[in-house]
């Protein structure tokens, strides 16, 4: 398996193009079956936290106040990621808030992202609902700390995304799970499933 970065943001909002901006960002690197490396940093760029997302995640405008500027955790995570491939759950919302602020650093990604979300849907189709935490305790998944903290939810969906990995291995008896055999599954509805593999493995 290539190394992947996984990561996760905290943030004020759900959109940067309304005004959000990020508190907290997480990167764990996976590799070869494991997580081999990790960064994480709060950082402060000049936004208020409105009182229920200090609420949901405990990070509060205080700790916001004295964390590095954003540039700098921007470029520091952006430089830890590097060319490695992205995986985020919910994707859509982490990517937002990746590139929009290498944006304003002036760089751009590097790699295209991995949703462990939609992966789950293809292969999990029978769990309660695909949120992090429900897709945790249904796949007995290992417990990483309090979930809305970057972090832990970054551990957790780096476990989950092994587990994905390990079930597509063994389910469809492949000696390994590329990158665009992961884009290609994200895209595909569960019902496609088994022929897109099929395809994949015919044309490799």
């Amino acid at each position: 398996m290539n190394t992947y970065a996984v990561i996760d943001f905290e943030t004020t909002g759900m959109a940067p193009e309304h005004g959000a901006r990020p508190t907290e960002i997480a990167v764990v690197l996976v590799k070869d079956g494991a997580v081999v490396d990790r960064y994480q940093s709060l950082m402060n760029a000049g936004a208020f936290v409105p009182y229920e997302i200090q609420a949901l995640t405990g990070i509060t405008n205080a700790m916001v106040r004295a964390a590095p500027p954003v540039a700098r955790v921007m470029a520091e995570a952006a430089d830890f990621v590097g060319p490695h491939p992205l995986v985020a759950h919910n994707a859509a919302f982490d990517r937002k808030f990746w590139d929009a602020e290498l944006a304003r650093l002036g760089r751009c990604r590097e790699a295209d992202f991995v949703c462990s979300l939609l992966l789950a849907r293809r292969l999990f189709p029978d769990a309660p609902n695909h949120r992090l935490g429900t897709l945790v305790s249904t796949l007995r998944l290992p417990a990483t700390g309090r979930y809305h903290r970057a972090l832990a939810d970054a551990e957790a969906t780096a476990n989950l995304f092994l587990r994905i990995g390990a079930e597509l291995r063994q389910r469809y008896a492949l000696a390994a799970v590329d990158h665009e055999l992961l884009l290609k599954i994200q895209k595909t509805a569960r019902s496609a499933l088994d022929t897109c593999i099929a395809r994949h493995r015919q044309a490799a």
